[in-house]
């Protein structure tokens, strides 16, 4: 696959990718009793609803052209704690959705590359970059950094002593996301081989 379409199309799953997470954080908050979301028109898989310039453009850029993959993000889904039934972990299952539904794209796909045979090595290329990108975000989404996913998932199972200290690294969280997408993100990764091959039975290349 040429170098140029190979990027395109890393962009183009990515983007479709996170608008995926983030709508089923907006599904799960008004299953769970708040219509924020739908209220502002962000349950909607149009990426021009979510699309966000340094996370689903620059950085995405910036990672391929200095590590060789491609990450990014969307503009989060907003919602209102406050309507949340289960104020406890109704937040946590807000969060957790979000890498979910990453986790349950990767499982598909790799599961069409696992028992479907005489897929050709182009298609299989593309289904292979699919199962990656939607690994690599479920996993880093799960990283308690706030405002991570992660991080609100950590904030229902601590006690509430610390929830101050949640919210003050909060206000510090791009640059925290950043830093560690840059630094310590790539010594995570190679967990996504393992992950990859035990979905689709056959070892990451490339």
């Amino acid at each position: 696959m040429d170098q140029t379409v190979l990027l395109i199309f890393n962009l183009a799953v990515l983007i479709m990718s996170v608008v995926v997470h983030e709508v089923s954080h907006g599904l799960m908050a008004k299953r769970l009793g708040d219509n924020t979301a739908k209220d502002l028109g962000r349950l909607s898989f149009n990426p021009l609803k979510h699309l966000d310039f340094m996370g689903s453009f620059l950085v995405p850029l910036l990672s391929y052209i200095g590590g060789g993959f491609v990450f990014g993000w969307a503009k989060p889904v907003p919602y209102n704690p406050y309507n949340i039934k289960n104020q406890k972990w109704g937040p946590a299952m807000v969060a957790g959705i979000g890498p979910v539904s990453n986790f349950a794209i990767a499982l598909v796909f790799g599961m069409a590359l696992r028992f479907i045979s005489a897929i050709p090595a182009e298609t299989a290329l593309a289904i292979s970059l699919i199962v990656y990108i939607n690994i690599l975000l479920g996993l880093f989404n799960l990283m308690p950094i706030p405002p991570l996913d992660g991080s609100k998932i950590l904030a229902a199972v601590l006690p509430y002593k610390y929830e101050r200290q949640l919210n003050l690294l909060e206000r510090y969280g791009f640059f925290l996301v950043l830093l560690f997408v840059f630094f310590v993100f790539p010594l995570i990764t190679p967990i996504i081989p393992i992950i990859f091959r035990f979905i689709t039975g056959f070892p990451l290349i490339g």
